[in-house]
C-alpha cells in the first residue's frame, strides 16, 4: 500500500489491532513502503488520541480509553458516507417509523433527517440521536443496552424492547464487509448482537457502506442476504459485487461521491 496518506495509514492501522491485537512497526514500514520514523510517528499519534498503547518495537490495542475512535472514522471516506446518506434518506418518508444503527454512516443519515416531520427513529447511535433530538418533529427512541465508546453506540441485547413494540418500515445498518454467503457482518459480537435485535423489528432492512468495506475480514453475521432489501454504496464498487448480489435478487446503488460543498 504504498503512497497511502498519513489518515488512511492511521485507519490502517486500527484496523489491524482489531483483527490481530499487535502491530510492529517492521511491517508497519513494509505494508506502507515509509520508513521507521515516519511508522513511529503514526503510532505516536494515535497513541496520544488513546487509541491503542505503543509498546517495544509496535504498538497493541488499548482497552482503556477509546472515545476517539469514532471521530476518526467520522472523516474517513466522509465524502463517501454523506452521499452514501443522502441517497438512502431519500427513501424516508414524513410520518415514518424506522431503525438507525450505531455506525458512522447513519450519523451522516441522522443529519439528512432533520427536516423530516413525524418521524419515529429506534436507534443505538449516541451521536445520531444527539441530532435527531434536536428536532421537535422527531421522536428518538433509544432501546438501551451498554455504551460502547469507541463507536458511541449502545451495544449488547435488547432483549424484547422493539420486537414487542410493532414492526418499524424500514432499518438502516453500517457494516464492516458483507458477502452474499455471511449476508452483512460485524467484528464486535456486543455490536452484532444489538443490531440482530433491531434487524428482528425491521420490515426493510437496508445495509450501508462505501466501497472501502469490500472484501474486509469480519467475523459475526446480523443479517443473512436473502433478508437483505437494498444496499448502498459508492460508485467505486465493482461491477461483480453488483451482479453477486443481483443474482440473489437484493439491489445495489451505487452513488457517486459529491465532495462536501459542492453543488
Amino acid at each position: 500500500m504504498p503512497g497511502i496518506a498519513e489518515h488512511e495509514r492511521q485507519q490502517e492501522v486500527l484496523r489491524l489491532l482489531e483483527t490481530d491485537g499487535r502491530v510492529s512497526v517492521s511491517d508497519l514500514t513494509d505494508r506502507f513502503g515509509i520508513s521507521a520514523v515516519t511508522a513511529r510517528k503514526d503510532l505516536e499519534s494515535l497513541e496520544r488520541r488513546h487509541l491503542l498503547r505503543r509498546v517495544r518495537g509496535g504498538a497493541v490495542r488499548s482497552h482503556g480509553a477509546d472515545e476517539g475512535a469514532f471521530e476518526m472514522r467520522l472523516r474517513h471516506r466522509a465524502d463517501a458516507k454523506r452521499s452514501i446518506a443522502r441517497a438512502a434518506a431519500a427513501l424516508v418518508q414524513d410520518g415514518d417509523a424506522i431503525a438507525l444503527d450505531g455506525s458512522t454512516t447513519c450519523y451522516y443519515m441522522a443529519l439528512e433527517l432533520r427536516e423530516r416531520r413525524s418521524l419515529i427513529v429506534v436507534t443505538n447511535g449516541l451521536r445520531a440521536a444527539d441530532v435527531l433530538s434536536e428536532s421537535d418533529s422527531i421522536t428518538v427512541v433509544l432501546p438501551g443496552g451498554t455504551v460502547r465508546r469507541s463507536s458511541w453506540s449502545l451495544v449488547g441485547d435488547f432483549g424484547d424492547a422493539l420486537t414487542s413494540r410493532g414492526q418499524l418500515q424500514h432499518g438502516f445498518f453500517g457494516l464492516r464487509s458483507l458477502s452474499v454467503q455471511g449476508g452483512l457482518m460485524e467484528l464486535s459480537a456486543e455490536e452484532t448482537t444489538a443490531k440482530v435485535r433491531m434487524v428482528a423489528a425491521c420490515t426493510y432492512v437496508h445495509g450501508l457502506f462505501d466501497s472501502s468495506k469490500i472484501g474486509r475480514f469480519s467475523l459475526h453475521s446480523f443479517v443473512r442476504a436473502s433478508r437483505v432489501s437494498s444496499l448502498f454504496t459508492d460508485d467505486s464498487a465493482s461491477d461483480q459485487l453488483v451482479a453477486d448480489w443481483k443474482e440473489i435478487g437484493v439491489p445495489i446503488s451505487r452513488v457517486p461521491i459529491v465532495a462536501e460543498g459542492a453543488a
